[in-house]
C-alpha cells in the first residue's frame, strides 16, 4: 500500500474532525436501525401480507417461511432518457439471479428521472436541480416499506445518482449496490457536434443541418458519450466502491452488461451471506468521500459535483466545502483528457484504460485511500481491474499500461500537475471554474461587464451583435432561490463563437453550467446568489471584472468605498413571479424558498 500524500491525509483529517458530531450521530442512527428485529417479526400480519401479496407463491414461501433475504430495487427507469432505457430489463435479471441464490427481490419503487438534454434552455430545466431531492425522497418512500435486507439502485444520469445515493444513505443500515447502464456507442465526434452548434448560433447552418448533427450524436440507448455529470457519476461510484468493479462504461445490450447486472445481485447478497458489516452508511465515510473528490479532480469531471457531493456527504453526516475541493485540486494531477477536456469520448476513455487505470494510478501514487470498505470483499483494489466474459462467467483482468497517452496518463507524466477544478473568490463572492477544458491563455480574463437578467437576454444581445468585443457576461438571478439554479449550457455556443473571433470572453453567474461545458472560462455557482443579496446584484454594465483562475480571484475592479456604498439590486417582481409559474414550477416554491447556497449543496430539506 502506497504512503498517502500528506495533503490528502491532512484534508481527510480536517473533514473528519469537522464532521465528528454529525458523523457520530449518523452512525448511532445507523446502528439503531441495524440492530432491530427482522421486519417479519416487527411488522403486523396484515403489513406482511400486503408486502408480499404480489409475489409469486414460491418467492413468498422463501421470504416468509424460509426467511431468505429480500432485495429492494429502486429504479429510475423511463424511456425518455436514453441512458435509462436499458434499465427496463434489469429487475427481471435481478429477480432471476436472486432466485438462483435462494433469495427474492422486489421493485420497491420508481423515482423520476429528468433528461437535462431535453429540458436544456427551457422552463423545465428550472426543476432539474431540485429533482435530485425529489429523487432522494422517492428513494426514501420506496425503502420505507422496511421489508428489505439489501437494496439495488438503478440509475445513471445527472441528478439521479446523487438523489438515489442521498436517499440510500438515509437507509444507511442496508447493504446497497448501484447498477448503471453504460454509454451508447460512439456517434459523431463531440467536437464536430460542438462546431455545428457554433455554426448554427451564427446562422451559418439551418435547423435541418443542426438536427441531423444532433441525431448523429445522440442516437441509441445509453448515456451521452461526453464526460459530463452522468459519466462523472459513474466514475465517482467506482472510486467509492459502490459498483460492481469496472461496471461504469460497458455499453448496454450485450452479454457482459447483463452479467454485470446479475453480478450486482450476487454482490449485495454476498454481503449478507458473508455477514460482512458493509452497509452503505459505513462504506461512505470521510475517506470514501475524499476518494470520490480526488477521482473527480484527476479526470476534470463535472462542476455539478461541487454541489451534489456536498449534499451526498451531508447525508452521511460528513461536512465538506469548496476549500476542501480546492486544496485537493492543488496537489491532485489531471490524468485524463475526455471531452470536453480533450477530444476522446467515454468509449475511447474506457478502451484506453478507463476508471480502472485512473484508480490504480491514484492509489499507487498515494492520492486515494486504500484502507476503505467497498461492496466487494477485495476492497478498492478490485476497482483497478476490468471485467470480461470467460465463456459465460465473469472474470477480471489488469488494465495494464495506458493504451493511449492522449487520453489517460500516469502521475509521472500528467496532463497537468493540478486538478481540473478551481475555487475563485473575491468581492463578487465564492465561485468555481472548470479549467481543464479552458485554453491556457484564457485562464485570466479582465474585461467590462455586460449584465443580463436571463439567458434569453444574452442570446438576444449576441444575435444583435452587441457582444462582439472583450466582455464578461454576468447572468444573475439564476441561483437556487431565484429560479432553481438551471444549467445554462445553451450559452456555450454563442460565447464560444465570440472566443473564436479572438475576443476575451468569460461568463460569471450564480447558475450552473452543464458538465459538458468546456472551452469558455465560466465562474459559476457564485455564492451568495444575487436573489439572496449577493454581490452579483451590485454589478453594473461597464464594471471591469477580473476572472483569474491562476490566482483564484473573482473581482469587480471598483474602488472599495464605491463598492460598499453601491445599492444591491433586487430581482424584478415580474421575473420572480414568472419563474414560479408553469411547467409545474409552482410545486417547487417551497424548495426554492428553503434552498441553501450552492456551496452547502443547495439542500432543500434542512
Amino acid at each position: 500500500m502506497a504512503a498517502l500524500h500528506p495533503i490528502v491525509s491532512d484534508i481527510t483529517a480536517r473533514i473528519a474532525a469537522r464532521s465528528q458530531p454529525t458523523r457520530s450521530a449518523y452512525l448511532a442512527q445507523l446502528r439503531a436501525a441495524s440492530t432491530r428485529e427482522p421486519s417479519l417479526d416487527r411488522m403486523g400480519c396484515a403489513n406482511v401480507a400486503h408486502a408480499f401479496a404480489g409475489m409469486p407463491l414460491d418467492d413468498r414461501f422463501k421470504v416468509v417461511t424460509e426467511r431468505k433475504p429480500n432485495i429492494g430495487i429502486v429504479t429510475a427507469y423511463n424511456d425518455m432518457l436514453s441512458a435509462h432505457t436499458p434499465l427496463l430489463a434489469y429487475p427481471a435479471f435481478i429477480k432471476d439471479e436472486a432466485r438462483k441464490l435462494g433469495a427474492t427481490a422486489q421493485v420497491a419503487g420508481g423515482v423520476p428521472a429528468m433528461c437535462d438534454g431535453v429540458t436544456q434552455g427551457t422552463s423545465g430545466m428550472e426543476l432539474s436541480l431540485f429533482s435530485r431531492d425529489v429523487i432522494a425522497m422517492g428513494t426514501a418512500i420506496a425503502l420505507s416499506h422496511d421489508m428489505f435486507d439489501a437494496a439495488l439502485m438503478l440509475g445513471v444520469c445527472d441528478k439521479i445518482v446523487p438523489g438515489l445515493l442521498i436517499g440510500a444513505l438515509h437507509f444507511g443500515h442496508l447493504p446497497t449496490v448501484f447498477v448503471p447502464a453504460g454509454p451508447m456507442p460512439s456517434g459523431i465526434p463531440n467536437k464536430e457536434k460542438a462546431h455545428v452548434r457554433e455554426q448554427a448560433a451564427q446562422g451559418l447552418v439551418g435547423r435541418d443541418a443542426l438536427l441531423d448533427s444532433e441525431f448523429k450524436s445522440y442516437h441509441s440507448p445509453g448515456t451521452c458519450t461526453f464526460y459530463g455529470t452522468a459519466n462523472s457519476n459513474q466514475l465517482l461510484l467506482e472510486a467509492m466502491g459502490l459498483h460492481v468493479p469496472g461496471n461504469a462504461f460497458v455499453n448496454p445490450a450485450n452479454a457482459l452488461r447483463e452479467e454485470l447486472t446479475r453480478e450486482a445481485a450476487r454482490t449485495v447478497l454476498g454481503i449478507i451471506k458473508s455477514r460482512r458489516y458493509a452497509p452503505i452508511g459505513q462504506i461512505v465515510d470521510e475517506k470514501a468521500i475524499v476518494n470520490a473528490m480526488v477521482a473527480l479532480l484527476a479526470t476534470g469531471g463535472s462542476t455539478n459535483h461541487l454541489i451534489h457531493w456536498v449534499a451526498v456527504a451531508h447525508s452521511a453526516g460528513i461536512v465538506i466545502d469548496w476549500n476542501d475541493f480546492s486544496d485537493l485540486s492543488d496537489v491532485v494531477p489531471t490524468l485524463a483528457h475526455v471531452y470536453p477536456n480533450g477530444s476522446a469520448d467515454v468509449n475511447q476513455f474506457q478502451a484506453a484504460g478507463g476508471p480502472g487505470f485512473i484508480i490504480r494510478e491514484l492509489l499507487d501514487a498515494g492520492f486515494m485511500h486504500e484502507d476503505v470498505l467497498t461492496v466487494r470483499e477485495g476492497g478498492i483494489r478490485e476497482y483497478t481491474r476490468e471485467p470480461a466474459l470467460a465463456g459465460a462467467a465473469l472474470a477480471w483482468h489488469d488494465v495494464g499500461a495506458s493504451k493511449d497517452e492522449a487520453i489517460v496518463r500516469t502521475p509521472a507524466k500528467p496532463f497537468s500537475a493540478t486538478g481540473g477544478l478551481k475555487l475563485l473568490q473575491g468581492n463578487l463572492g465564492r465561485s468555481v471554474i472548470k479549467v481543464s477544458a479552458v485554453p491556457d491563455d484564457r485562464h485570466v480574463i479582465e474585461a467590462p461587464a455586460r449584465v443580463f437578467d436571463s439567458q434569453e437576454a444574452l442570446h438576444v444581445a449576441f444575435g444583435a451583435g452587441e457582444l462582439d468585443r472583450d466582455v464578461v457576461c454576468v447572468v444573475r438571478w439564476q441561483g437556487p432561490q431565484a429560479n432553481g439554479m438551471p444549467e445554462l449550457h445553451k450559452l456555450t455556443p454563442p460565447l464560444a463563437v465570440l472566443q473564436g473571433k479572438g475576443f476575451k470572453v468569460a461568463l460569471v453567474t450564480d447558475g450552473r453550467m452543464s458538465g459538458a461545458s468546456g472551452k469558455v472560462p465560466a465562474a459559476i455557482h457564485v455564492s451568495p446568489e444575487a436573489a439572496a443579496g449577493g454581490p452579483l446584484a451590485k454589478v453594473r454594465d461597464g464594471d471591469v471584472i477580473r476572472v483569474d483562475a491562476v490566482k483564484g480571484e473573482l473581482k469587480v475592479l471598483v474602488a472599495d468605498a464605491e463598492w460598499a456604498a453601491r445599492p444591491v439590486a433586487t430581482m424584478a417582481a415580474e421575473l420572480r413571479v414568472a419563474n414560479g409559474i408553469g411547467m409545474g414550477r409552482e410545486l417547487f416554491a417551497g424548495m426554492r424558498h428553503h434552498a441553501l447556497t450552492a456551496e452547502k449543496g443547495a439542500l432543500s430539506w434542512t
